[in-house]
C-alpha cells in the first residue's frame, strides 16, 4: 500500500503521505484527505436524498433554493476546469493521477448534490432549508481548497513572471470560493413566505381532514417510511417529525401518528379467510418474508465476532513492531466497518421482527373477531365474554412473541459453537470441565422452565376466572350496594387472587433460580476453567485469562437465553391451542339450517315443520357447555306464517317464547326439516327482551349504520314515542347513553332498540315483549303507531304477556314447555284477558348527561414521582433497601474476583521486554456479558511457568471472593421476587378496596372495559411484566457503575472519551424517553376501545346477526384495531430509532480509539495493553447503556400501569364511610319513613332530580308511587337507599336521620327488588342467599312461593349452576329469583321498583297476593307499571317533575276531579 501511496503522491515509499512540509499542510495529504475524502462522504449522502418524493402541488419560486442549485452546477463545471492545466502543462509539483482523482470525485460529487437539490426543491423540504447535513457538508472542502490557495501562492508566484497555468489555477480556486460563498447566502436566504404559507395552508385544506373511518386526520402526518430514501430507512430521519412532536408535548391524540405503512395496513393484513387452522395459514401468509429475516440475524450474529477478533489483530500490529502501517490502517478500517454493519443488520432484523409482529397480530385479531360474528350461538355458549375478550389480549399478544423466539431458537446455538471452538483455541482441553458445568445448567434451566409453565397455566386459569367475577361484579354493582354484599364479592374475588399468588410465587422464586444461575455462572464456569488448566499444568498467561474470560461471558448469554426462548415459544404453543379451540368452534350453517327450495303456500314468510330446536351444540348433544335456558328444547309441529300477519305469542314465564324467536334467527341448533324464510339475505327486525344498546348516541343506535333519512327517522322517533323523552334529554338525540345503555330507563331502552329495528326497514319482524318495561299510554302508542301503523304491511311476531292488545292480532300461538299448544284466532283464556291498568314509566333522564362518556385520562409527560414512590412503599422501604444492598455487595464482590485476577497475574514474573510490565485493572466479566461480542484480545506476551507463585493461595482467595458473590446474587434474586409479589398484592388490595367504595355515578360514566382494564392488563404488568424489566434495569445501573468504576481506575484519561459521550447520550435518551412515553400512553389509550367494541359485539351478538350487520362491525373492528396498530408500530419504531443513533455513537467511540491508537504507535508512544483495555471497553459500554435506556424506558412504561391502578385506587370519588350513630340491631322496628325538602341531583352540573320532596310513611303501610316518566319515582329510592347524596333536606327512619347511620347497616335494614334482575355466576343457593344465612328449608320455602320450585328442581335443586348472569334462566324467570331474595329478608321496608314486567299475567297476580301475604306487618313501597297491582294499597303517591303531586287513598284520588292519578287510570283503561 505504501507502493501505491508513493506513486500516486510522488513521494518516498518510507514516508509516503506527509502530514507536514515546508511549513504548511503536504499537498498530497491535502487532496487525498482533507479534500477527496469529504467530497466522496457528500456524495453518497446527497444520492440518499435523489430519491426524495416529490410534493403533489405547485412549486412556489424560492430564490434561495436556485441559488444552492446553481452554486452546486458551477462548482462542478469548476471541478472538471482544474483537470485542464493539469493535462496541459504538466509539472513535477502536481503529480496527473492525483490531480484527476481529486478533481474526479469533486465533480461527480457536486453533480449528485445538484440533483439532491432538484430532488428537495420539488418535495416538501423545499418549505424549508432542507437537510441541515447537506450544508455542513457542502462546507467541508473550504480548509482545503483555502490550503490549496496558500500552497500555490507560496509555490507558484515566487517567480517573477505569472505562468498561464498559475493565473488559471488561482481564478478557478477563488471562483470555487466564491461559488460556496453564494451557496451559504442560498441557504441563509428566508424559503417561506407569508403567501407560501397560505398557499400550503390552502392546498392542505384541499385534502379530506376526515379519513374514511370518521377519524379526523390532521394535516401534517404522512404514511410512515413509504416512499422513503434508503439513508432515511436506514436511520429513522422519517421519524425525526414525529419525535419533535412528541418532544415537544404536541403527541395528544391517537391520530397525531403516522398512518401505517401500506403493507401494515389492517385491510392488507386481512383480506384472507380464515379457514380452520390458524398456523398453516399464518406460515402460508408470512411465511417466506418471515425466514428471510433468518439471513439478517445470521450476518449480524457473524459480524458480532469480528469486533474482538480484529480488535485482537489490532493490539498485536502494536505490539510487533514490524508490521508495516498499511496492515495497522487496514484493522482499523475493518473494525469500523464490522461494528457500523454489525450494527445496522441488528437493528434492520429488530424493526422488520417488530412489523412482522403487527402484520401478525392484526390477522389473528381479526380472525377471533370474524369467528366471533359467524359461531353458532350454542357453541359460543361454553365461553364466557371474559375468556373470549383473553384470546385477543393476553393470547395474541404471546402467540406474536413467538416471531422473536423462533430466531433465537437458532441462532443461539450457532453462537454457542463458534465461541467454544474460539475457547478450545486458547485453553485446549481445559475448557471441558467450564463446559461440564455450564451444560449441567441446561437440564437444570429445563426443569425449571417447565415448573414455570405449568404454574403460567394455573395463573392464567384462576386470573380469567377473577376478570370474569370482576365483570360480573361490576356489571351489577347498583345491585350489589343494595343488598350490601360488597364484602362478599370482595372475598370472592380474594379467594381468586390468592389462587392466582399461589402460582405467581411459584413462578416468581422459580425465576429468582434462573436469575442467581444466570448471574454467578460466570464467575463459577472461570474458575473451573482455570483451576483444570494450572492443575494440568499449564503456564497460565495474561493473554489466556483474558481472552477465555471474554469468551466465558459469551458462552453463557446462549446459555442462559435459551430456556426462555424455549419458554417463550411452549407459551405461544399453550395461546394457539386455546385460540384454535376457539376457530374449530361450529359456525352458524345458514345453508343447513335454513331451506332453499320455495315455500309450499307461496303466501308464506315463514315455515317450521317437524322440527326439533335445542340450545345445544347439534353435533355433541351432551356438550361441556352449561346449557343455558335450563335443557329447554323447542319442538314445532308445524308453523305457516303469511305476509303481512300480526302473529301474538302468548305463555307463562320460562315456556319457550324467546327461543322460538332465537330458532327463526338460526341462533339454536335444529334437527328435522329446514326452516324456510322468505328473503332471508335481508335479515330480520329484531327486538330482544333485554335491549341490547350499544355505547353511542340515541341516533347511532337507532341509525345502526344506516344512511340517515330524515323523514323516515322522525317518522319512526314519532312512532316508538321517543319523541318527549329526546326533548327532556340534553342533547336529544345526540346525547351518549352508558355501556349498555346505563343511563336509560329499561322502558326506553325497550323503545330505542325497537326503533332501530323499525328503522332498519325489514320484512319479517322478531318483537321480543318490547311492552313489558313501558306504561299503557306508552304501550298503547307503541301498538297503535308502531306494530299496527309503521309496520302494518310487515310480517309481525310480537310475543308479550300484554294480552289486552292482542285483539287485533291475526293468529296467537300459546306456547307451554316449548311446544304450540294452540294456534288459532281470537281465543284468549279467561287468564289472559284480564284488563290491566298500567302506569307510565319511570325513567331516569336526569342521569343522562349529554356526553356521558368521559374521555380516558391520558397523563402527560413523565411518570410522576409519586407513582415510584408508591410503588416503593407497595415493596416496603426497608425490603426496597435491602434489595439494593445485595445488588451492590454483588457487584461489588464481582468486581473485585476480576481485581484479583489481574493482581495475580501482575505478580507472575515477567520477561524484560514484556510490553506490560503490570496491570492495573481488567475488564470485568460482567461488562463481557453485555457486550455483542466482548471478546478481549490475548494482549499480552506469554509468559513462562508459574515458577514458585503460591498459586494455592491466589486460587483460594480467588475462589472466596467467588463463594461471597454467589451468595450475595442469591440474596439479592430472592429478595427481589419477594417484593414484588409483596407489592402486587398491595395494589391489586388497594385498588379493589377503593373500587368497591366508589359511587354508583362513578360506575355509570365509567365504562366496565376500562375498570376492567386496570383489573386485567394493568394488574398482569404489576404482577409479572414490571418486576421482570425492573430487575433488568437495576442489575444494567450497577453492572455500569461497576464497570465506570473500573475502566477509570485502569485508565484514567478515557474519561475524556466519556464525558461528551456522556452528554451526548443524556440529550439522545431524554429526547427519545419523551416522545416514547407518549407514544406508549396513546397505545394503551386506543387498546381499551378493541376491547370494548368486542365485548359489546359478543353481547348484542343476535342482533347484529339478525340485522345483517357483520360486515360493518368487521370494518369498525379494523378501524380501532389500525387505530391502536398506528401507535404500537410508532412506538417500537421511535425504540429502534434510539438504538441505531446510540449503535452509531459507539461506532464512532471505537473508530476514534483505533485512530488514535495508529498515530500513537507511528510516534512510538503505545501502550498496547491498555489500548487494548480501551477497546474492549468500548465494544461493551455503548451496548450496556443503550441496554441501559431501553430497560430504563420499557421499566417507565410498565410504571404507567401502576400510575393507572393507582388513579383509580386514589382519586375515584368514593361513598362516605363514616357512621356518625350506632344503630339497634331491630332498626327500624317500626319501619316508618318521613322526607323532609330531599333536593337530589345525580351530578353538580344536571338539574335536580328531587326538588324539594315531603312526605311521611307510617308503619306498616303499603304506598304505590307512580308518575309520568322522569319524574323521579326511582330517584326516591335511589335516596332513600343513600345511593346518591342528598344536596339538602334529610330522610328520618323512625325518626333518625339516614345521613348519621353507616351506609351498610342502613342497606342491610332495606330490602329492594331492583328493576334489572341482576343473577351471577353460581348457584341458586349463592344467588339467594351469598352470606349462608338462611336454612335450605327457608329457601324452599320462598321458591315454592315465587312459582319457581318446579324449574329449579328440574335443573337440579339449590346447587344447580347459573352461568354468566344467569343465563340458564329465563328473564321472567330472573326477576322471580330477585324476589324470593327479597322474600328472605326480615326488612321493615321492601321498595319494589317495577319487579313484576316480564312475568306473564297470572304469575304476577299470584306474586302480589304473596307478597301481601309475607310483608302484612312490614311498609312496602312500590312503583308499579300495571295500576292494578297498587288500587289495594293504602296510599298512593303521585310523582311530578321531582315533586310531590299527590299523596292519598286511591279511592279517594280516583274520585277527585282532575287529579293526575285519576287521568293516569283513565289513560291505562281506554
Amino acid at each position: 500500500m505504501e507502493e501505491i501511496l508513493a506513486n500516486l503522491c510522488g513521494t518516498s515509499p518510507v514516508n509516503p503521505l506527509p502530514v507536514w512540509v515546508h511549513s504548511n499542510v503536504g499537498h498530497c495529504f491535502n487532496q487525498l484527505i482533507l479534500n477527496t475524502i469529504p467530497h466522496m462522504v457528500l456524495a453518497v449522502i446527497s444520492a440518499c436524498y435523489i430519491g426524495t418524493p416529490r410534493y403533489s402541488s405547485r412549486t412556489v419560486y424560492r430564490t434561495g433554493w436556485k441559488c444552492r442549485i446553481a452554486a452546486s452546477f458551477i462548482f462542478a463545471g469548476l471541478s472538471i476546469l482544474d483537470i485542464i492545466p493539469a493535462a496541459i502543462w504538466r509539472q513535477k509539483l502536481d503529480p496527473l493521477y492525483l490531480e484527476v482523482l481529486a478533481s474526479g470525485t469533486g465533480t461527480l460529487a457536486w453533480l449528485t448534490h445538484s440533483l439532491a437539490l432538484l430532488a428537495l426543491y420539488k418535495s416538501p423540504y423545499s418549505f424549508n432549508r432542507g437537510p441541515t447535513i447537506l450544508l455542513i457538508l457542502a462546507l467541508f472542502p473550504i480548509p482545503s481548497l483555502i490550503i490549496t490557495l496558500v500552497w500555490r501562492c507560496q509555490t507558484e508566484m515566487g517567480g517573477q513572471q505569472l505562468q498561464p497555468d498559475t493565473v488559471f489555477r488561482l481564478s478557478t480556486l477563488c471562483l470555487q470560493l466564491a461559488s460556496l460563498l453564494l451557496y451559504v447566502v442560498g441557504y441563509i436566504i428566508p424559503t417561506t413566505s407569508r403567501l407560501d404559507y397560505c398557499s400550503l395552508n390552502d392546498s392542505w385544506q384541499q385534502e379530506p381532514l376526515v379519513t374514511d373511518s370518521g377519524i379526523p386526520a390532521p394535516s401534517w402526518q404522512g404514511v410512515a417510511e413509504d416512499g422513503e430514501s434508503w439513508l432515511s430507512c436506514f436511520s429513522y430521519a422519517w421519524m425525526n417529525p414525529l419525535m419533535k412532536r412528541g418532544y415537544l408535548w404536541m403527541l395528544n391524540r391517537p391520530q397525531d401518528v403516522f398512518q401505517l405503512p401500506r403493507q401494515l395496513q389492517t385491510a392488507s393484513s386481512t383480506d384472507r379467510s380464515f379457514p380452520v387452522h390458524l398456523l398453516s395459514v399464518l406460515h402460508a401468509a408470512f411465511g417466506l418474508r418471515y425466514y428471510s429475516l433468518g439471513l439478517l440475524k445470521l450476518a449480524g450474529s457473524l459480524l458480532a465476532f469480528s469486533g474482538p477478533l480484529l480488535l485482537n489483530l489490532l493490539v498485536s500490529f502494536m505490539e510487533s513492531r514490524q508490521e508495516p502501517l498499511s496492515n495497522g490502517i487496514m484493522y482499523a478500517l475493518g473494525l469500523f466497518a464490522g461494528t457500523l454493519l454489525g450494527a445496522l443488520l441488528r437493528n434492520q432484523f429488530s424493526y422488520q421482527i417488530n412489523k412482522m409482529m403487527l402484520m401478525v397480530r392484526t390477522a389473528v385479531v381479526s380472525a377471533i373477531y370474524q369467528k366471533a360474528l359467524r359461531v353458532s350461538g350454542s357453541s359460543l355458549a361454553g365461553f364466557t365474554t371474559g375468556e373470549i375478550v383473553n384470546f385477543m389480549s393476553t393470547d395474541t399478544d404471546r402467540l406474536i412473541n413467538f416471531c422473536l423466539s423462533f430466531h433465537e431458537l437458532w441462532s443461539l446455538p450457532f453462537q454457542f459453537a463458534i465461541t467454544l471452538y474460539l475457547l478450545y483455541q486458547q485453553v485446549g482441553i481445559a475448557f471441558l470441565g467450564g463446559l461440564a458445568l455450564a451444560l449441567l445448567l441446561v437440564p437444570i434451566n429445563k426443569v425449571v422452565a417447565n415448573r414455570i409453565m405449568e404454574n403460567n397455566k394455573e395463573m392464567l386459569k384462576h386470573k380469567d376466572e377473577r376478570v370474569k367475577l370482576m365483570t360480573e361484579f361490576l356489571c351489577g354493582m347498583r345491585v350489589i350496594k343494595f343488598y350490601t354484599w360488597e364484602q362478599h364479592f370482595a372475598s370472592r374475588v380474594y379467594t381468586c387472587r390468592a389462587k392466582e399468588l399461589k402460582s405467581l410465587r411459584a413462578i416468581k422464586y422459580l425465576d429468582a433460580v434462573c436469575v442467581y444461575l444466570w448471574a454467578a455462572l460466570p464467575v463459577v464456569v472461570s474458575i473451573v476453567i482455570f483451576i483444570t488448566y494450572v492443575l494440568l499444568g499449564h503456564q497460565l498467561s495474561a493473554t489466556k485469562v483474558f481472552t477465555a474470560l471474554a469468551l466465558v461471558g459469551m458462552l453463557i448469554l446462549p446459555l442462559n437465553n435459551f430456556p426462555w426462548v424455549l419458554n417463550g415459544i411452549l407459551e405461544a404453543k399453550v395461546s394457539l391451542d386455546r385460540v384454535q379451540h376457539f376457530l374449530e368452534l361450529t359456525d352458524q350453517d345458514l345453508d343447513a339450517y335454513y331451506s332453499r327450495d320455495g315455500p309450499s303456500d307461496p303466501s308464506s314468510v315463514l315455515e317450521m315443520r317437524r322440527t326439533t330446536f335445542s340450545w345445544s351444540p347439534a353435533s355433541k348433544e351432551n356438550a361441556e357447555s352449561h346449557m343455558p335456558r335450563g335443557s329447554l328444547q323447542l319442538f314445532i309441529q308445524d308453523l305457516v306464517v303469511a305476509k303481512g300477519t300480526l302473529v301474538g305469542v302468548v305463555g307463562k314465564v320460562g315456556c319457550g317464547k324467546s327461543s322460538l324467536l332465537a330458532a327463526i334467527t338460526g341462533e339454536l341448533s335444529s334437527r328435522g326439516e329446514q326452516v324456510y324464510v322468505w328473503d332471508l339475505e335481508k335479515g330480520f327486525g329484531l327486538a330482544t327482551q333485554e335491549p341490547w344498546i350499544q355505547f353511542t348516541s340515541i341516533r347511532e343506535n337507532i341509525l345502526f349504520g344506516k344512511e340517515y333519512d330524515a323523514r323516515f327517522y322522525q317518522e319512526v322517533i314519532e312512532a316508538c314515542a321517543l319523541s318527549d323523552d329526546l326533548n327532556i334529554l340534553p342533547a336529544g338525540d345526540q346525547t351518549e347513553v352508558g355501556e349498555n345503555g346505563v343511563t336509560l330507563s329499561g322502558g326506553q331502552k325497550a323503545r330505542v332498540a325497537l326503533a332501530r329495528a323499525v328503522y332498519q326497514d325489514k320484512d319479517l319482524y322478531l318483537l321480543d315483549d318490547p311492552l313489558a318495561a313501558v306504561d299503557a299510554d306508552v304501550a298503547k302508542h307503541l301498538m297503535q303507531k308502531c306494530i299496527l301503523g309503521i309496520l302494518k304491511h310487515k310480517t309481525r311476531i310480537l310475543c308479550t304477556h300484554r294480552t289486552e292488545f292482542l285483539e287485533k292480532a291475526d293468529i296467537l300461538l300459546l306456547m307451554d314447555n316449548g311446544r304450540i299448544l294452540k294456534t288459532g284466532i281470537a281465543w284468549l283464556p279467561t287468564e289472559y284477558s284480564q284488563e290491566e291498568e298500567v302506569e307510565p314509566e319511570e325513567d331516569k333522564p336526569n342521569e343522562a348527561n349529554c356526553l356521558l362518556k368521559q374521555e380516558e385520562e391520558k397523563k402527560e409527560g413523565a411518570v410522576a414521582f409519586q407513582v415510584y414512590q408508591a410503588y416503593w412503599l407497595a415493596v416496603g422501604s426497608c425490603l426496597a433497601l435491602s434489595i439494593l444492598l445485595s445488588l451492590l455487595l454483588m457487584q461489588a464482590s464481582r468486581n473485585v474476583s476480576d481485581w484479583w485476577l489481574s493482581h495475580w497475574i501482575s505478580s507472575l514474573p515477567h520477561p524484560e521486554n514484556a510490553s506490560v510490565t503490570s496491570l492495573p485493572a481488567l475488564p470485568s466479566s460482567q461488562l463481557l456479558l453485555f457486550s455483542h461480542g466482548g471478546l478481549v484480545s490475548p494482549v499480552f506476551a506469554s509468559v513462562p511457568s508459574n515458577g514458585t507463585l503460591d498459586v494455592n493461595f491466589y486460587l483460594t482467595v480467588y475462589g472466596c471472593i467467588a463463594g461471597a458473590n454467589s451468595v450475595f446474587t442469591m440474596l439479592r434474586a430472592f429478595l427481589f421476587a419477594y417484593g414484588t409479589i409483596h407489592a402486587a398484592i398491595v395494589i391489586h388490595d388497594r385498588l379493589l378496596k377503593r373500587v368497591m367504595k366508589a359511587t354508583v355515578t362513578f360506575f355509570d360514566t365509567t365504562p366496565t372495559g376500562r375498570i376492567l382494564n386496570r383489573f386485567s392488563s394493568d394488574l398482569y404488568c404489576v404482577d409479572d411484566s414490571l418486576p421482570f424489566l425492573l430487575n433488568i434495569f437495576l442489575a444494567n445501573i450497577f453492572g455500569l457503575l461497576g464497570m465506570l468504576v473500573m475502566i477509570t481506575y485502569g485508565l484514567p484519561w478515557i474519561g475524556l472519551v466519556l464525558l461528551p459521550l456522556a452528554a451526548i447520550y443524556y440529550s439522545i435518551q431524554h429526547y427519545y424517553r419523551r416522545t416514547s412515553r407518549e407514544l406508549k400512553r396513546l397505545y394503551s389509550l386506543t387498546l381499551s376501545p378493541i376491547y370494548t367494541h368486542f365485548s359489546e359485539t359478543l353481547t348484542g351478538l343476535s342482533t347484529i346477526r339478525a340485522t345483517r350487520a357483520t360486515g360493518r362491525f368487521e370494518t369498525e373492528n379494523q378501524l380501532r384495531l389500525e387505530l391502536n396498530q398506528r401507535c404500537r408500530f410508532a412506538s417500537n419504531t421511535a425504540m429502534q430509532w434510539l438504538d441505531i443513533r446510540l449503535q452509531m455513537i459507539g461506532v464512532a467511540v471505537v473508530t476514534a480509539i483505533a485512530g488514535i491508537a495508529i498515530i500513537q504507535h507511528q510516534k512510538k508512544m503505545g501502550n498496547p495493553g491498555l489500548v487494548g483495555l480501551a477497546l474492549s471497553y468500548a465494544l461493551s459500554v455503548t451496548n450496556l447503556l443503550s441496554g441501559l435506556i431501553n430497560s430504563f424506558t420499557q421499566t417507565e412504561t410498565m410504571m404507567v400501569s401502576v400510575e393507572r391502578t393507582e388513579e383509580y385506587a386514589t382519586e375515584i370519588p368514593v361513598e362516605p364511610q363514616e357512621e356518625l350513630l350506632q344503630v339497634s340491631p331491630d332498626w327500624p322496628s317500626q319501619g316508618h319513613i318521613e322526607f323532609q325538602q330531599v333536593v337530589l341531583a345525580y351530578r353538580p352540573d344536571l338539574p335536580n332530580a328531587l326538588d324539594g320532596v315531603t312526605f311521611t310513611i307510617y308503619s306498616g303501610e303499603k304506598v304505590g308511587i307512580v308518575g309520568r316518566t322522569g319524574s323521579g319515582k326511582s330517584t326516591l329510592f335511589l335516596a332513600l337507599f343513600r345511593m346518591v347524596e342528598l344536596k339538602a333536606g334529610r330522610i328520618l327512619l323512625d325518626n333518625i336521620d339516614s345521613h348519621s347511620v353507616g351506609l351498610k347497616a342502613l342497606r342491610s335494614k332495606l330490602a329492594i327488588i331492583p328493576q334489572d334482575p341482576f343473577l351471577f355466576s353460581g348457584t341458586i343457593r349463592e344467588n339467594l342467599d351469598p352470606r349462608g344465612q338462611y336454612t335450605d328449608a327457608d329457601l324452599l320455602q320462598v321458591l315454592e312461593q315465587c312459582h319457581l320450585q318446579a324449574v329449579i328442581t328440574e335443573m337440579g335443586g339449590l346447587d344447580c349452576e347459573l352461568g354468566e348472569r344467569g343465563k340458564s334462566l329465563s328473564v321472567g324467570q330472573r326477576q322471580l329469583v330477585c324476589l324470593a331474595r327479597a322474600l328472605l329478608t326480615q326488612a321493615k321496608v321492601l321498595c319494589i321498583d317495577e319487579a313484576t314486567a316480564s312475568v306473564d299475567q297470572k304469575t304476577d297476580r299470584l306474586l302480589q297476593q304473596t307478597i301481601r301475604q309475607r310483608f302484612a306487618d312490614k311498609t312496602v313501597l312500590t312503583i308499579a307499571h300495571r295500576l292494578n297491582t297498587i288500587l289495594d294499597s293504602d296510599r298512593v303517591l303521585v310523582m311530578h317533575a321531582g315533586k310531590v303531586a299527590e299523596l292519598d287513598s286511591p279511592a279517594v284520588l280516583s274520585q277527585k276531579p282532575d287529579s293526575l292519578f285519576q287521568h293516569l287510570l283513565h289513560s291505562g283503561q281506554q
